[in-house]
């Protein structure tokens, strides 16, 4: 079998392959950590698509003399699943309360919806309740699914764009225990909210960098690795948790002011000089 990606002939040798099944698997995982994913697949010629794909699965690989692969890089692949769905949004919310349904189900038929299914689940889960007439409006949804395309497609702006909110609520988590103690209890559940929603979004930056060029292990944030310093912030977040539902005010004020506010900053920091080209000398 002769394989080629993005029309290049690729130096693959099989070795205990049986099935298509078993190289599109094998090359699957490989493309992946290129931060890639398979697009289209051929086979002699004949598109796979979702009709057929499945079946030819368990094709033998002797039977397939050409199998041509097309690759689009997973930010390629998720911003065009965000604009189909914007579209969809749109059509929904212009559609009559018969026509919904059918809109609904012709999305989730589709790669997008899948696409958004195994990678973007937040999105999908939001996106399956408002095509429901549950949840968020497709208008607000709309506004939200514009965030994340921008995340996609300008990076640079949209985190330099986040910092003043950045600190404001570093700052916000400093003043934690204080409000805890004086009885500002909506305050300090806002406050932590809000840490959480920031927290997440410079998680999907730094997701989006790395499905791009940025290495975890090479990174490095505060002095040790992405992926080290991931770890801790983690299990931070844990912590501050656990002791949120027991009620341990001391050490979520702790926590809140010595370990996530600073760690918040450093990982800002870190992503903001990754991405923000510099100015003219």
């Amino acid at each position: 079998m002769d394989i080629s990606i993005n029309g290049k002939n690729a130096d693959i040798t099989l070795d205990t392959e049986k099935t298509l099944g078993d190289v599109l698997s094998g090359l699957e995982q490989w493309i992946s950590t290129s931060g890639n994913r398979i697009r289209e697949i051929r086979a002699d010629g004949k598109i796979l698509g979702d009709e057929n794909l499945a079946e030819a699965f368990n094709s033998d690989v002797g039977g397939i003399k050409k199998l041509d692969i097309v690759l689009s890089s997973w930010v390629e692949l998720a911003a065009e699943a965000l604009g189909a769905l914007t579209s969809v949004c749109g059509m929904y919310a212009n559609a009559g309360f018969d026509e919904r349904p059918s809109i609904a189900a012709s999305w989730e038929e589709n790669a997008a919806a899948r696409f958004l299914k195994s990678d973007i689940s937040d999105i999908y889960d939001l996106a399956k309740m408002t095509l429901k007439g549950e949840g968020l409006t497709a208008s607000d949804l709309s506004i939200l699914i514009e965030e994340r395309l921008r995340e996609l497609t300008s990076v640079e702006q949209e985190i330099a764009g986040c910092e003043t909110l950045v600190r404001t609520i570093a700052q916000r988590m400093e003043e934690l225990s204080l409000d805890i103690q004086t009885g500002k209890a909506s305050r300090a559940a806002e406050t932590v909210q809000l840490f959480s929603r920031v927290g997440e979004k410079l998680f999907r930056i730094f997701f989006i960098l790395k499905s791009m060029d940025l290495s975890a292990d090479t990174f490095i944030i505060d002095g040790v690795s992405a992926r080290t310093f991931i770890d801790e912030f983690k299990a931070a977040l844990l912590e501050l948790t656990g002791a949120y539902e027991s009620r341990d005010t001391v050490l979520v004020g702790d926590l809140a002011e010595y370990e996530l506010s600073p760690r918040l900053l450093k990982f800002f920091s870190a992503l903001k000089d990754h991405t923000v080209s510099p100015g003219p000398p």
